[in-house]
């Protein structure tokens, strides 16, 4: 009787033991970790200078008129000031602060705020567009308190996180929440593995650190799902992967990225199979440049890339993120799959940002126009230029307005250059989710479109629209 006694006593105290070890990691407060952290972060404001030209007549001419083309050049360029405001966070005490590249971008005076106190200039170090990461230095002597960079590949889904930054300009602001998700790719930049948070991040959270417990840096707030603020998902640079750049951006002032020189694509099942490959894993090489490095090590069109300098490609996306973060002329084994076995190929990795591909890659391209025949307008997507040029914001997706017809419904309610933002209330990416939305509209009773808009100076406007 007593043994049992003392099984069932231990019992109760093991459990006793794991419910404090889970309560543990409950915080009571955030307020010790925040009072700690907060000299660390930063509001950005920045101004940058927009040239538009004015009008020289005292009227308009219809758009998609052929007179306005004309006589445009007729206009004086005006020039006014467009404000911007992000956040921030310094790394060293002689006033290096790190935010995102699309904070700053094209700013002529960046205001750095120090915890809602001092304000002080800053200038630009650095800053690769890439990964959205800008590198500033504070202007001044004094001496600052830093952040410190903590392992973001030792953060896990569950894990608690704060958030510190300038939401709306409200100045320093801390938030909570846990990671909700790892490796995420929202297709907003070329590398990507964000942390997902449900930790509140709106407009003006960008460039921000994400701290974990020990309040380290693991994360740097760069953007939101939605434009209408936070919906519980936020999506940050992994430090571990930030750091590379920012080391980069300090040392050299530009990146220095590995470079393999091939194309690739996602190895399916079915490629798996035919391959004999026992399940789909690896980048497949679609095709390979000429002269580059892959193409001297002997890597041929068709290989599949299983593992890179010893780190295994479970999915096509992993591989460029692997090779961008390595050293440049560093040599390395690429494990491959071809006629049906492993083989290793030794490549000397080139540099990305010298490369001809990445040349090609950089060029503008000419977003095709589509004809909407129920609007009787012609629109094409938003691109990365328009985002640029009109200083919006860096998540913007929609519809830009590039040719109205006389006879169109929206001719006496829209101008050419506004951009479509939503249609009955559901985001409009691309031409096919504009005509859906109008076929809804024409197949209804109601035949009234309500759509958001950007106009052509920027202000976002809803415009109810009678369709015949």
């Amino acid at each position: 009787m007593n043994k049992i006694k003392t099984i069932f006593l231990i019992i109760i105290f093991t459990l006793s033991l794991q419910s404090k070890s889970f309560s543990q990691n409950i915080p009571g407060s955030f307020a010790d970790l925040a009072e700690k952290l907060m000299p660390s972060v930063v509001n950005i404001s920045t101004t940058t200078i927009v040239t538009t030209q004015s009008n020289p007549f005292p009227f308009q001419f219809p758009p998609g008129s052929p007179f306005e083309d004309m006589f445009k050049e007729f206009g004086t360029p005006q020039e006014r000031q467009s404000a911007a405001l992000g956040s921030g966070f310094i790394i060293d005490e002689k006033g290096i602060v790190i935010t995102n590249n699309h904070v700053i971008q094209d700013a002529k005076d960046i205001v750095v705020q120090i915890n809602g106190g001092k304000k002080f200039e800053a200038k630009v170090i650095g800053a690769d567009p890439l990964s959205d990461i800008a590198v500033l230095q504070i202007v001044t002597k004094e001496k600052f308190i830093p952040a410190k960079f903590g392992d973001s590949d030792k953060a896990r889904i569950g894990d608690w996180v704060i958030a510190i930054g300038n939401p709306f300009g409200l100045g320093g602001t801390v938030t909570s929440g846990i990671i909700s998700a790892r490796n995420r790719s929202i297709g907003l930049s070329r590398y990507e593995d964000y942390i997902q948070t449900d930790a509140s991040i709106n407009q003006g959270n960008s460039g921000g650190p994400l701290f974990d417990m020990n309040g380290d840096v693991i994360g740097i707030n760069t953007a939101i799902l939605g434009r209408s603020g936070n919906v519980g998902i936020g999506f940050s640079i992994p430090s571990n992967s930030a750091k590379i750049v920012i080391d980069q951006l300090i040392e050299f002032g530009e990146t220095k990225r590995g470079w393999l020189g091939v194309r690739i694509q996602d190895v399916t099942k079915e490629i798996a199979d035919i391959e004999k490959l026992d399940k789909p894993r690896g980048a497949l090489v679609a095709s390979v440049a000429e002269n580059s490095p892959s193409d001297k090590a002997g890597v041929k069109a068709g290989d599949i890339i299983l593992e890179f300098n010893g780190e295994k490609i479970d999915e096509m996306k992993q591989l460029p993120i692997i090779v961008a973060r390595t050293e440049v002329g560093k040599k390395v084994e690429v494990k491959i799959w071809r006629n049906k076995k492993e083989i290793i190929k030794t490549v000397t990795l080139g540099r990305l940002e010298t490369s001809e591909d990445f040349k090609v890659a950089e060029k503008k391209e000419n977003p095709k126009e589509i004809e909407i025949k129920d609007l009787k307008i012609t629109v094409r997507e938003i691109s990365k230029e328009d985002i640029k040029s009109r200083n919006l914001p860096n998540q913007t997706l929609g519809l830009v307005i590039t040719k109205i017809e006389n006879d169109s419904p929206l001719f006496n309610s829209i101008e050419v250059n506004s951009i479509i933002l939503e249609a009955q209330k559901k985001k409009i990416k691309k031409a096919n989710d504009l005509t859906q939305a109008v076929q809804q509209v024409l197949n209804s009773n109601q035949k009234t479109i309500l759509l958001v808009i950007y106009n052509s100076q920027n202000q976002r406007r809803y415009i109810g629209v009678k369709l015949d």
